[in-house]
């Protein structure tokens, strides 16, 4: 848990930030901490957890690349500094551009939505040596896979686990294999994305525009993987404050949006690539609460740590950790997963 005034000690030698009031935010998200400086229109983003496993320094130098380059469209908040991992602060901060908005309403922001990635996606795709420290996928379904694969290793560890969602699960990820081996032999669009973009990690500037503030995991993939977790249903349902069920026609209007703003050559090409994708990005996302489910449970999450990753209670609110837990039983329903299924199939009807 954010200890202020240890936090207050690591910030005294900082010149630009030390000695100020510090406002902690409400505890919402599982990798940062976040406290406003009030007066100076910043916020410090303070990790919890590397999840992409880095060493301390190198997680703040990834997620500063991030906000360095989604800031770029418009739609991302602007990067203040960096402070460096040290006593009090283990992991560093960033020192980032607080945006005055409002959570997103669902489904009367979705045009907005749409409208902020199809910025970010815009930025297109820069030279080679110009992408690090961001992960790169040439494949970005061979990309997104082998997470899936990672994360898919927890279902024979996880004892409460439904069996018919295991089974579904699997099937799902047989797809997966089949459709990755497939697309290897195509062209896939590949543009600078966000990766997590569930509508509680928007807000909503006065002016209507929306802006994503949570970026540590952007990287060069697929832009429909974008599309879709900004849409289904573990991610409109995952946030108290933007929590929203859709119906098929609301996405379908989301997605139709983001190509009319996206314009006629980028939109051609990503067409095929929407509904496959949509699937990918539903098993990543379930997979993903079978390893939460999993780890959360461990007395010595030796794994995870080792990994740079720490699921436990302890780093988190309580009630946000029960939150957590109870979205997690609510995916891993076999009715849940045979419905957001339906969806997709649904969907395809539509676009």
């Amino acid at each position: 848990m954010l200890d202020l005034d240890r936090l207050a000690e690591a910030l005294a030698g900082e010149p630009r930030y030390g000695g100020r009031p510090l406002a902690p935010l409400t505890d919402k998200g599982l990798a940062h901490d976040h406290v406003r400086l009030p007066g100076s229109g910043l916020l410090l983003r303070i990790p919890k957890q590397s999840q992409f496993g880095y060493a301390a320094a190198d997680n703040l130098a990834y997620q500063a690349a991030c906000f360095e380059r989604v800031a770029a469209s418009g739609h991302g908040p602007r990067l203040d500094g960096v402070i460096a991992p040290g006593p009090g602060l283990p992991m560093g901060a960033l020192a980032v551009e607080e945006i005055a908005g409002r959570p997103a309403v669902l489904p009367s922001d979705l045009p907005a939505l749409a409208e902020a990635l199809a910025a970010v996606h815009a930025l297109g795709l820069p030279p080679a040596d110009k992408r690090p420290p961001l992960e790169d996928h040439e494949d970005p379904v061979a990309g997104a896979l082998a997470e899936i694969r990672f994360q898919a290793g927890y279902l024979g560890r996880a004892e409460d686990l439904d069996l018919e969602t295991a089974r579904l699960l699997r099937a799902e990820l047989a797809w997966a294999e089949a459709f990755a081996a497939e697309a290897a032999g195509h062209a896939q669009p590949r543009r600078l994305v966000l990766t997590d973009t569930h509508p509680g990690n928007f807000l909503v500037r006065p002016d209507g525009r929306a802006v994503i503030v949570d970026l540590e995991k952007a990287l060069y993939g697929a832009p429909a993987i974008d599309l879709a977790h900004a849409t289904v249903f573990t991610s409109t349902t995952w946030d108290l404050e933007s929590r929203a069920e859709l119906t098929v026609e609301e996405v379908a209007g989301f997605y139709q949006r983001y190509l009319e703003a996206a314009g006629p050559e980028a939109a051609g090409s990503l067409r095929p690539w929407l509904l496959p994708l949509r699937r990918i990005l539903a098993l990543r996302a379930l997979t993903w609460c079978v390893l939460w489910s999993v780890e959360h449970r461990r007395e010595r999450r030796d794994l995870a740590a080792s990994a740079g990753r720490d699921w436990a209670a302890g780093r988190s609110d309580e009630a946000l950790i029960a939150h957590v837990a109870g979205r997690v039983a609510e995916y891993l329903r076999p009715a849940t997963v045979e419905a957001m299924g339906r969806e997709a199939a649904a969907l395809g009807q539509l676009l």
